[in-house]
């Protein structure tokens, strides 16, 4: 266990360094799907297959990367339930804003142990905060991987929904959802996991998303140690990996439904609020 989180938290600390140095040369470019890709997430892609190497010729572990033209071949079922260890990195999550020298861009690995989230890390390299589970407990930590660095425990938070209260979503759900509140506002910042850690240690009372395995794994076991869930607008907890949840190709592993993060106390009031745009289907 403890070499599966070093070998996390090197990958989050040298791939951040990566980062920060390359954020003013990113030569942003668009993918296929018209979605941002940079140097940084290629070159830290590159370092997590290199850091896990090792591990992935076990045959008992697969990495599912964003930026892995093979990521669709791991959508099977049979495959993940004989994989003891599957790991999952988004690279550079918010790549958008990272293109545009924004802080709020982060590095994500997650690591699903018998299809349950286990270990996760979500580093923001340029705000130097770090999240992260262990597999038993998750932490904060400021100033992260510097000598001045502080860890706080991460515990069950239960924000009450209030006219100071924030709920993160993203400018392609504003398109399909009217959002019907008078007190807790909506806030975007194009970026996944701001959406699924800021909310374990109370920023935001919860997120709506409908986004890809990666942008959620590294957050996974993180917010589940904080009493958050994902849940799909039918009330459908999403705690374990489940191929048929997700769309294959061209957009593997995204998930079919949107899904609200919150404790269970808010899913109610929080659902309520979302109202159809039009004739959008909920799911």
């Amino acid at each position: 266990m403890d070499d599966f989180l070093s070998i996390m938290l090197n990958i989050a600390r040298d791939g951040g360094a990566i980062a920060l140095q390359l954020i003013d040369e990113s030569c942003p470019q668009l993918k296929a799907d018209d979605s941002v890709i940079t140097k940084s997430d290629r070159a830290v892609s590159a370092l997590a297959h290199e850091r896990l190497a090792l591990l992935l010729k076990t045959g008992r572990h697969i990495l599912i990367d964003e930026e892995d033209p093979r990521r669709g071949e791991y959508l099977d079922q049979g495959l993940l339930e004989r994989t003891p260890f599957i790991w999952s990195v988004d690279p550079i999550d918010g790549t958008r804003a990272y293109a545009n020298r924004m802080p709020h861009y982060g590095i994500s690995i997650g690591l699903i142990r018998d299809l349950k989230p286990w270990m996760g890390v979500v580093y923001f390299p340029s705000l130097k905060e770090l999240f992260y589970s262990d597999g038993t407990e998750a932490f904060f930590v400021t100033k992260a991987f510097s000598s001045e660095e502080r860890k706080t425990k991460i515990v069950p938070v239960e924000e009450i929904i209030s006219s100071r209260s924030v709920f993160i979503t993203s400018d392609e759900l504003i398109e399909k959802f009217i959002w019907s509140s008078k007190d807790c506002r909506i806030m975007v910042f194009a970026s996944a996991v701001v959406e699924f850690a800021w909310p374990a240690i109370g920023r935001g009372c919860g997120s709506l998303s409908s986004v890809h395995l990666w942008d959620f794994a590294g957050a996974w076991p993180i917010f589940r140690q904080a009493g958050l869930e994902l849940r799909s607008l039918e009330g459908k907890v999403l705690d374990r990996l489940d191929a048929s949840l997700f769309e294959g190709e061209p957009r593997p592993w995204k998930l079919k439904e949107y899904y609200i993060l919150s404790s269970a106390k808010n899913y109610a009031p929080l659902r309520a609020r979302l109202e159809r745009r039009g004739s959008v289907d909920l799911k």
